[in-house]
């Protein structure tokens, strides 16, 4: 263990085991129970240090709560870049201005041995999702991971069988669950004030296709074979690897569902959300062209059909269409109403409260604390996933997918069922 923190796993587990033998001591210093006390702080590994962990690592460096000890990632110049980064931001707190306790790391599993550290944000490419957090897990750690929460369907089950079976506290990064405009539209198609939903339109953009890229150097540091993990091997190419909004590794099936787990892992899972579809599913994926069809779409038992890429209104992000009103939601706290009354219409105490989290990561260092579900847990994750993960199905293969949400099976398509998991390369294997 290292020498700057008793974990808080540990102190709150040694506490436990004094206090049925002992009666607490007259006096007790106040560093014992503060705010940043070993039984209150939570300390954290961060695991791939790209442009997604930005905000992350702010947030948890600017809380006095929590405690980054550790750092990881492929690429030698982040991972340094991050570890000098934490050493700044604490030293800044110090009289001296001097701090030197956060680690670097190649090997994410450095960190899930440490058994200092509580918990881990997993913000990885979506191929190494799965093996970082089960490895957390079962170490007794709580993860944050990114959105969409795995590379596979069957992954996803995993996952959350994994997260109930060792009581760990799963935070997936669908953080639109936890901003106000997306919560208040959501209640407003559960409570039925835009009628029966029929049609939902949802804005996710297009990635550019897949390219055959040429081989390239191998930069110093990077340690690409890691990178690659249990997928395919392909020759290195800067383009391959990078990270950015523009696509980068996105585009490529190897590494994700493309736009349909980039943005449709925020936005399908709003629907499923709003539709009361978090422990479900639609029953059929349809690829854009099927008999004619000008988008892509996925439809519910009832009939509700989710068009993707569809122009949405006003040019927004997410619209729901109910046979008595519509309802209109994106970023930035915009929400519209048709009627328009209803926006601003106050829930009564018999009405759908969904959770409401004002913050993601809050909400997830909360319930660390409390041991009570998040707002996003893994099995809200693995269903919004698959959603997600069935639509790239149905893409790439070009054809009809029909889905058993309850047995989670494809129905009728033996080869498309091959398509619910992957083969690992080794020794990337799970």
């Amino acid at each position: 263990m290292h020498a700057s923190s008793l974990s808080r796993r540990d102190f709150l587990r040694s506490a436990a085991v004094a206090g049925a033998t002992l009666a607490l001591p007259a006096f007790v210093p106040s560093s014992v129970f503060g705010q940043s006390a070993p039984s209150n702080r939570i300390t954290l590994g961060l695991i791939g240090m790209g442009l997604m962990m930005g905000s992350h690592h702010n947030i948890a460096m600017g809380r006095d709560d929590t405690q980054v000890l550790a750092v990881c990632d492929v690429d030698r110049g982040k991972r340094e870049r991050a570890k000098a980064r934490t050493e700044k931001s604490y030293g800044a707190k110090k009289p001296s201005g001097v701090y030197k306790g956060c680690d670097a790391y190649n090997e994410y599993e450095r960190i899930i041995e440490r058994k200092d550290v509580d918990a881990v944000f997993v913000i990885t490419p979506d191929h190494w999702h799965t093996m970082i957090s089960l490895a957390a897990m079962k170490s007794g750690k709580d993860v944050y991971v990114q959105k969409p929460m795995t590379l596979t369907v069957r992954e996803g089950r995993l996952m959350s069988d994994v997260a109930r079976q060792y009581s760990a506290i799963l935070q997936v990064g669908s953080q639109q669950r936890s901003e106000r405009a997306f919560r208040k539209a959501a209640e407003i198609v559960r409570n039925g004030w835009i009628g029966k939903v029929h049609t939902v339109y949802v804005s996710l953009g297009e990635f550019a296709p897949p390219q055959d890229l040429p081989e390239e150097p191998i930069p110093d540091g990077f340690d690409y074979d890691r990178w690659l993990g249990p997928t395919p091997w392909y020759s290195y190419n800067r383009k391959r690897v990078e990270g950015n909004y523009g696509g980068g590794w996105r585009c490529f099936w190897e590494y994700g569902s493309r736009k349909n787990g980039d943005w449709g892992a925020h936005h399908f899972d709003i629907a499923q959300w709003a539709l009361g579809m978090d422990n479900s599913g639609p029953v059929e994926f349809r690829p854009k062209g099927y008999e004619g069809a000008e988008y892509q779409s996925h439809i519910y038992a009832d009939g509700t059909t989710v068009w993707k890429n569809h122009p949405v209104k006003d040019r927004q992000m997410i619209q729901f269409i109910g046979d008595k009103g519509e309802v209109v939601v994106s970023r930035g706290d915009y929400l519209a109403t048709t009627p328009a009354s209803l926006k601003d219409r106050p829930l009564e105490p018999g009405d759908i409260h969904l959770y409401e989290s004002r913050s993601h990561e809050s909400n997830w260092f909360e319930c660390i604390r409390t041991r009570k579900p998040p707002i996003c847990p893994a099995e809200i994750g693995h269903r919004t996933a698959t959603v997600c993960h069935l639509n790239g199905i149905a893409e790439r293969l070009n054809r009809r997918i029909k889905w058993d949400p309850v047995k989670e099976e494809i129905l009728g398509d033996e080869y498309a069922s091959r398509w619910l998991d992957r083969p690992h390369r080794s020794p990337y294997v799970a």
